[in-house]
């Protein structure tokens, strides 16, 4: 006999999913999963649309993180058009890509810390479920949820001068980028009053830092050993091994820091990376081909890129990488919960990255887009807020796509969050008869420290399954079937 536990939905993360534990009669824990329960056909209903629709058409994934979308498929289409990779384009309409993405990670990493992990952080796991939320962190630190606010909306505003809108943009196209940024809103931007400037940005992500370091100090058994455990890392790094959001070659690590992954061209990302189907999940399980599927299995997202990173290429985001590789006396660090920690750390190196941008006069060249010989297929892969994010596309011969492949963050990440799931409910169920809020809790706690985008998550190849269940007046299963 066993006693299932159903957490649904898991609260405070992008899109639904749920978990259940079984526990035997010993409240020992048997089975645990995260369920992801929504299903969206992207890869299916992109087929058969003209190639150059594609940045506009798979953003609608996701309304938090739809910029990631929008670039990587991009990425793959500059491939096409006959752009090449990374910088193949012009100066202007690269480095405007990178603002919108850096933008866009500013704001993410803000709304994920300030507005949907900081309530169980600044007001505890166990607090009361009414006020364990975002309001409470008004009611209760409201220059704190006042500053997470006004950083989303500065990256929000960097989000609308590149792409032309906040949510859904239309900036960047095959080849480049579709406008510049004017000398006002460069302007803006840099000396715009307190506080939407980046100064204050730069100023404020900083803050946030040391936020989390003196929180770590006083809670460093709970940070430290809430769902640790070994696995591998993999992130894009640039050619030098700076730690680089926006292009790159693919590195992987092992849990003692060992390059399993050597630097490869992420063209040739089917090489080295394969997905296997579950049948209890419509979100699939990537794996390195190489160390199979028990073994390769990885973790992606600000954790995994601060790993495999050799330095950060902007000076207050290096220094406090040194610190965080310190800590763990620069073997990788594998401690679910100081992805808030790193991911602090990306925060304030995309507002450094935002104000060199800024100042770099070729964000308002008019030299735009550029083309060469037309190819078939292409891949393009960026460092989402959530992870590394693979769109892959080919078309025929009437400019028709007639494959999409995506495997994105929340995706690569789909075995860390289950091994999450096990660990805490295992430290916080184990033996107890009862089973409370605050121990389901811990298990999201769990889950949204890596931020997951279950809408982004959830596309398949192939058909929806259908199962159909037949039971007798005693809820008795007669016959069940699957298609």
């Amino acid at each position: 006999m066993t006693k299932k536990i159903t957490i649904e939905p898991v609260t405070r993360v992008e899109g639904h999913g749920k978990v259940t534990i079984h526990l035997d009669e010993n409240a020992n824990i048997v089975q645990s999963r995260l369920h992801i329960v929504e299903f969206r056909g992207f890869e299916r209903f992109v087929q058969g649309r003209p190639y150059w629709e594609a940045p506009v058409l798979v953003q609608r994934l996701c309304g938090i993180c739809p910029v990631s979308h929008h670039l990587a498929a991009a990425k793959a289409l500059d491939v096409i058009v006959g752009a090449g990779t990374g910088n193949g384009l012009t100066p202007t309409g690269e480095k405007m890509r990178r603002l919108m993405h850096y933008g866009q990670t500013f704001q993410s990493h803000a709304l994920h810390f300030f507005h949907l992990a900081s309530p169980d952080l600044l007001l505890g796991i166990d607090a009361d479920p009414a006020i364990r939320n975002v309001i409470g962190v008004i009611l209760n630190f409201k220059d704190l949820a006042v500053q997470g606010v006004m950083m989303r909306k500065f990256g929000q505003e960097i989000i609308r001068a590149t792409a032309g809108k906040k949510i859904h943009g239309t900036g960047a196209i095959p080849g480049g980028i579709n406008k510049n940024l004017s000398l006002a809103e460069r302007d803006e931007f840099l000396y715009g009053a307190d506080p939407l400037n980046i100064d204050k940005m730069i100023e404020w992500a900083q803050a946030s830092v040391d936020l989390f370091k003196a929180y770590h100090k006083d809670h460093s058994d709970m940070i430290d050993n809430f769902a640790k455990f070994p696995s591998n890392h993999l992130s894009i790094v640039r050619e030098d091994g700076a730690m680089d959001l926006y292009h790159g070659v693919l590195r992987a690590i092992d849990t003692n820091g060992k390059k399993i992954l050597h630097d490869v061209d992420y063209q040739d990302y089917l090489e080295y990376i394969g997905e296997e189907v579950r049948t209890w999940s419509y979100m699939k399980f990537p794996y390195l081909r190489e160390f199979g599927k028990k073994d390769g299995w990885y973790t992606v997202g600000p954790l995994a890129r601060l790993n495999t990173c050799d330095f950060i290429p902007t000076p207050l985001a290096q220094k406090e990488c040194e610190i965080f590789k310190a800590y763990t006396h620069g073997k990788p660090n594998n401690m679910s919960m100081h992805m808030h920690w790193a991911r602090l750390i990306e925060l304030l190196h995309s507002a450094e990255m935002m104000k060199e941008l800024l100042n770099d006069p070729d964000i308002m060249g008019d030299d735009l887009v550029t083309k060469g010989t037309k190819q078939k297929e292409g891949v393009g892969v960026i460092e989402a807020p959530r992870g590394t994010l693979f769109h892959h596309y080919r078309i025929n011969d009437n400019d028709q796509i007639d494959m999409a492949n995506l495997i994105v963050s929340t995706t690569n990440n789909n075995q860390p969050m289950n091994n999450a799931v096990r660990m805490v409910a295992e430290k916080m169920m184990t033996g107890h008869k009862e089973i409370t809020e605050p121990m389901m809790n811990a298990v999201e706690v769990a889950i949204r420290a890596y931020d997951p985008c279950l809408s982004c998550a959830t596309h398949a190849l192939g058909k929806m399954p259908l199962e159909i269940a037949l039971y007798d007046k005693n809820n008795i299963l007669i016959d069940k079937k699957r298609s």
